[in-house]
Parts: C-alpha cells; structure tokens; sequence
C-alpha cells in the first residue's frame, strides 16, 4: 500500500498546503475508519504500486519566477491529490527583471509578452498546460497554439453541464471553430446592487434581471429624491464617494467594444455619432442629478463622519450601484456592524443582471475569468495536462474553493449565497463575458499613451459644464489625440506627460433662424 507521507518530497508539500488540508485529511480519516496512510482526499485509488514521477509545466505570460500565488490558488490541492507530479510554474517574462530597474535613467525595455509566451509554446521544452487572459485566449486559438478539449471531455465524459453556462459558451464562442479550446474553475462578476427601502418610499417596482440601460435609467429617474446633503441618488457606476464620471463610463462603453484609438494606436477613434451618444447620455444623467457627482472639498465636510460615509450605497444615500461580488460580503459585514454601530443603518437589498444594451443583449462588463488555461498543442505531458483541468473544473475542487470570499467557482452547483442569505446569486453569472481587446502591447510599447485619455478626460468635464458641445470636444481630442499618437510613435521612449498640440478651431453648425436673435 502505497505511503502518501513516506518520502521526504511529500512532507514538504504537505507542510506547504498548511491546517487546512490537515484537517481535511483527518476529518476523512475519522469518517471513514481508514488509516491516513492509505487515504486520499480526492478518491483517487492509493494502492497500486508506485506511479511515475513527472512533471506539468504550466506557462504564464508575466509572472514572478515560481509564483506563490498561483500555487497557492490552483495547484496546492492537485499536487497532494497527486504526489508523483511536480507542478513547474513558468513564466514567458520574469517580471522581477524588470519591475526593480524602472527607476535607473533609461528603464530596461520589457518585450512583447505574448511574443515571447508563443516562443516558449513552440520552443524545444514547451510547456504543457498555458494561463492566458480572456482577451489573449483568441491570438492563440488562430494561431492553432492550443488543442481543443472536446476529444479529452467526450473520451472521460467530463460534465461540462455543471459549469456556468454563459461562461462556458463565452470561451467556446471566440473560437471560429466552435470548439472550446480553455476551461476556468474561478470568475469574478458583478451585478446592479439595489436599495429595496429606496424603491419601497418611492412606489416604483424594483429593478428585475435582463433590464437595458435606459429602463435602469428610467428607474433612477423615478427614484431620485431630495436636495443637498439628503439627495437620494437613483444610481451610480461605483459604490464610493467622488467616481470620476469620465472612467466610469467603461461599464456603459465596455459592451459595445468602444475604443478610444485603434489596435495599432496609429489614429483616435472617438469622433463617431456612437461616442456622442455615449457621452451625451453620461451627461445627461450628471445634470439630472440621478448620479452623484465629484466631491466638493471646499463645502463643509462631516465633523464625525460614519464608518461607511465613503459608501454612496451601504450609507443609503443610492438607490442602485454596479459593483463586484465580493461587495456582497461588504454589505453583509455593514449589516452585522448595525447591531452595535447607530452610525450605520440595516441595509434590505438585492441584486439583479447588469443591464445591457439593445445592440448587445446579455452581455455585461467586467466579467473576469481567473485561472483559464488550455493545453498546448505541443504538449509533452498532455494526459497529466487535462487531468489538471479536469481536476481545477471539477467538483471536488470547486467544493474546497467555494468558500471563498474573494472569488465565484464556476461549476454551478457550488454557487451559494454567502452565510445562508437570501439574494439572487444567479445575477453574477447570467450575463456573457464582454469582449475586451489585447491592448497590452500599446501600453507596453507607449507607456506614456495615458497622456492621450488625460485628452480626453479634460474634455468630457468641458462638455459636462456646458462650456462646448459633446460632439465639439469630441473632435478636439480626435485631433489633439492624433497629434499626441504622432509624437508617441517619433519618440516611443519618451517618459512623462507629454503636451496636446492646440486643436484647430472648429466652428459651430450655426443656428437655426427659430434660435437666432432678430438684429435690431
């Protein structure tokens, strides 16, 4: 029978996965009246004779050597399940050779990671398993650096019905094939937060799942109430204080695949109508007063203010807000402290969808997938490359992980509301995945391309004071932007702000005879 703690090699590992395995292996143990040295955890049979030690290489892009994190969030648990497979961690780029020399005069230059992650997939020691961002899945998928998964799930009958089923379909769905080439075990969401008091004063029925935009709008609308410091806001992009109204418009934008300069950063892409539109309706709703607007540091601020004054949302000042779901332990947290705090106010809430746009239904921003990883097509350890993903997508794992306070499993039948709550857990993962271009070799290559949304942060507060049109401001950043690009593409290297050539004066559409003064 084969000894789980016999070797030396296995007593570090287990040491490293700390107490908490600990008191899983024993709680086991108890349970099922066998001995510790014959059990594991994970079922799998431990009385055959001594595997094959081997190795599973797993690639990152950019990472830190043998990263800590990453063991610690996905392979701790495979490598007690399977003591004869040693987890290599390697990363494309080493960021620890750059990230301490950014202050020297000329900063090391850090290449292309997604160039140097497709040389190592093909290189002469490729790795077997490849951790990619969402927004990279595609560059390799084309480039047929990835095996599907379909043959290795039809061949183990792999219950892919268990995980979330607009996650599944959005990785499948980037693939021009319609084969689903990466699985993710871990997501973040997030979901429109609402106030049921709020909606209880004021009559109005509460938001519901699949609403569009302008129906949440309308509801903010209906809801929004009082004057100065007791305004009741109908809604907002973020829970906090002073959200700059220009970055909070990602949310509305993300869906819609707005960009702000093309894939190349060679020329602006803002003076559409579809921008106006945007922009317009962001400004609408600021002068409407349905969202909170910038902090006012020079106005009187609150002596003693509340343990959640920073909080538009927990301090009952919002009646609707987009956040993450981990703000649902947030809010739970806030409600416990009521008991003892008359400072701080019981919250009745829930949660709804996101809302979508018409010309994207069921698509939400702000969807990440954590942990997504296929298998390389040049893999040398393939059937120990999908029994790692088999096992982090799995149920066993998803039950361990599911506990987490930062993070949502994906295999559904471990999605649950925090501490036996009652809200609609099922709004963090209804909607699809947004699409979000790879733009980290921009910014890799321009560091100083925020100089060119600085541009534009400028002009949407003109248009939001009504000192130029939208579509007017629009132009300008297309314009001071294109410059800006110019000068980034002659002087790549250069550091620090750079400075907007002054935009040509571009006259007003003149007005109508209706709006023009008789001259006397």
């Amino acid at each position: 029978m084969m000894k789980l703690l016999s070797s030396s090699n296995r007593t570090l590992k287990l040491t490293r996965m700390g107490s908490t395995v600990l008191a899983l292996m024993l709680t086991l143990t108890i349970l099922s009246g066998c001995s510790l040295d014959s059990l594991n955890p994970f079922g799998e049979n431990t009385t055959n004779e001594e595997p094959t030690e081997r190795v599973l290489r797993i690639a990152v892009a950019e990472g830190y050597g043998d990263d800590e994190w990453l063991r610690m969030q996905f392979t701790e648990l495979f490598e007690f399940a399977n003591p004869n497979i040693t987890v290599e961690i390697v990363p494309a780029v080493d960021m620890t050779n750059y990230n301490y020399n950014m202050n020297q005069d000329k900063a090391p230059e850090i290449p292309d990671v997604m160039e140097e992650l497709k040389k190592m997939i093909q290189g002469d020691n490729p790795p077997d398993l490849v951790l990619v961002d969402f927004n990279r899945l595609p560059a390799l998928i084309n480039e047929n650096l990835l095996s599907p998964l379909d043959p290795f799930i039809a061949k183990d009958g792999f219950d892919t019905t268990k995980i979330v089923p607009t996650i599944f379909e959005g990785i499948k769905s980037i693939a021009p094939d319609g084969k689903l080439y990466a699985l993710a075990p871990l997501f973040n969401s997030s979901a429109l937060y609402y106030n049921k008091k709020i909606f209880n004063e004021a009559g109005v029925p509460y938001p519901t799942d699949g609403m569009t935009w302008d129906e949440v709008f309308s509801l903010a609308q209906q809801v929004s109430s009082g004057e100065g410091d007791s305004r009741i806001y109908g809604f907002s992009f973020a829970t906090y204080k002073g959200v700059d109204p220009f970055w909070e418009m990602a949310w509305y934008t993300q869906p819609l695949q707005l960009r702000q300069f093309d894939e190349q950063a060679e020329f602006m892409t803002v003076d559409t109508d579809q921008w106006e539109q945007v922009w317009s309706k962001v400004i609408n709703l600021r002068k409407q007063n349905l969202i909170p607007g910038l902090i006012d540091y020079n106005a009187p601020q609150p002596e003693n203010p509340g343990p959640y004054d920073y909080d538009n949302f927990i301090s009952g000042r919002l009646a609707m807000v987009i956040s993450g779901n981990f703000y649902v332990n947030e809010i739970m947290m806030a409600n416990r402290l009521a008991a003892t705090n008359e400072n701080v106010q019981t919250m009745d809430w829930d949660v709804v969808t996101l809302p979508s746009h018409p010309e994207a239904p069921g698509v939400g921003g702000n969807i990440y997938l954590n942990g997504l990883m296929g298998i390389n097509a040049r893999a040398q350890n393939t059937e120990d490359a999908w029994k790692f993903i088999q096992f982090v997508n799995g149920p066993d794992w998803a039950r361990m992980k599911s506990r987490s306070q930062g993070t949502m499993v994906s295999n559904i039948d471990f999605i649950k509301p925090k501490d036996g709550a009652n809200y609609n857990i099922a709004a963090f993962y209804q909607m699809k995945p947004a699409p979000m271009p790879d733009d980290s070799a921009i910014y890799r290559k321009y560091p100083n391309i925020y100089s060119v949304q600085s541009i534009g942060q400028v002009k949407f507060q003109e248009a939001l004071e009504g000192k130029k049109e939208v579509r007017q401001v629009l132009k300008e950043w297309q314009t001071e932007g294109d410059a800006m690009l110019k000068q980034m593409r002659e002087n790549p290297e250069q550091f620090g702000e750079l400075q907007p050539e002054p935009a040509p004066m571009i006259e007003e559409e003149p007005a109508t005879t209706e709006e023009t003064p008789a001259e006397g």
